[in-house]
């Protein structure tokens, strides 16, 4: 994943995606294998806080990837790991900027938030994702 992320981004995205989240959410989080390598990764948790909660923190496809439904497998995948664990809702956040993200989410059947003045510290507008499941 560190190897990928910011040439599939395009730009620096590595900070959000330490590695201390791959050490202790391992068990939760997926790759998706192509015939190239690695599709796609989904970085997510069960909420240690709200016991009905799973937070998908980061995903990537790979380019030549995107658009083949590898990001709709991860998900779906993720939500039936939420489900074997009694979790009934998913929740995940991203700039508003990130328009393709939001559309994304919206055509999985997410509630879509109005960007959120302040959300990560002063400044920081961020749109939050949730889907009941």
């Amino acid at each position: 994943m560190a190897a990928v992320v910011d040439e599939w981004w395009g730009r620096p995205v590595m900070g959000s995606l330490p590695r201390l989240f791959l050490d202790h959410f391992h068990r939760t989080s997926l790759v998706a294998e192509g015939p190239e390598g690695m599709a796609g990764f989904l970085v997510g948790f069960l909420s240690p806080s709200a016991a009905d909660e799973a937070y998908i923190h980061f995903v990537g496809v790979s380019p030549a990837a995107r658009g083949g439904g590898v990001a709709r497998a991860m998900y779906e995948r993720f939500f039936a790991l939420a489900r074997a664990h009694n979790r009934h809702l998913v929740k995940a956040i991203t700039s508003p900027v990130n328009e393709a993200s939001i559309a994304f989410h919206r055509r999985m059947g997410f509630t879509v938030s109005d960007p959120v003045p302040d959300y990560n510290g002063p400044g920081t507008r961020l749109v939050t994702f949730a889907r009941a499941i």
